[in-house]
């Protein structure tokens, strides 16, 4: 992702000291290994930690509201005979 001249720049110098230049691939992030294995390995750890913070501060009454609205979404499903519906029904 060098500017051009900047490539210029360090091909000349590259040649003018007898340096071998290797071809290289456009970037691919097949053949990156950061890519491919360090950073899926970070992503997890840091979902995992956030979720471990956000499990942290739930409260029980966190889990009583959602069984409590988890009850409703089953009443109106029964009432509505299984077929679709959208909202939570808070009208």
């Amino acid at each position: 992702n060098a500017r051009p001249h900047m490539a210029y720049i360090v091909q000349e110098f590259l040649a003018k000291n007898k340096m071998a230049v290797a071809p290289h691939p456009p970037y691919s992030p097949d053949l990156a290994p950061c890519d491919f294995f360090l950073f899926p390995k970070m992503k997890i750890k840091l979902i995992q930690a956030e979720t471990q913070t956000v499990l942290n501060t739930l409260t029980k009454k966190n889990f009583q509201d959602a069984f409590e609205k988890w009850q409703k979404q089953w009443d109106r499903c029964m009432r509505s005979q299984g077929d679709y519906f959208e909202g939570d029904g808070a009208e």
